[in-house]
């Protein structure tokens, strides 16, 4: 399974690809715990478009992710969920702590959103 992680600006999209099973969550979960440790990360969005299979390790990548990110702020997106995979995501909980946005598919597909990945404190002004 090759895993492409890219980062931008405080986001990190992971494009998933094949099976998500014991055999790559570890490599996966290196690689994303490194770009959170030397970057401002505060969302990940996981592609699933190219998933086949997902078994419980992959339900523990992303909940290690999120309780990675979740103290600062942090939120997990996913995206193009086939019925199996969104089966897995109802029975394990990963429903209530995931996230599913167009926006996110905007910057998954390579297209501007509306600065969704950038946190910013904005105060308004009278």
């Amino acid at each position: 399974m090759e895993n492409i992680c890219t980062a931008k600006d405080n986001m990190i999209i992971v494009s998933l690809q094949g099976d998500l099973d014991h055999h790559v969550t570890e490599q996966i979960r290196t690689e994303i715990d490194g770009m959170v440790s030397r970057q401002r990360i505060f969302t990940i969005a996981f592609d699933f478009r190219n998933v086949s299979f997902m078994d419980s390790s992959g339900i523990g990548l992303i909940m290690g992710r999120y309780k990675r990110i979740k103290p600062a702020g942090g939120e997990i997106y996913v995206s193009n969920l086939n019925c199996r995979i969104q089966r897995i995501f109802g029975l394990s909980g990963l429903n209530g702590i995931t996230k599913q946005s167009h926006e996110i598919d905007s910057i998954i597909n390579n297209e501007i959103p509306s600065g969704l990945n950038k946190k910013e404190d904005t105060y308004e002004q009278d």
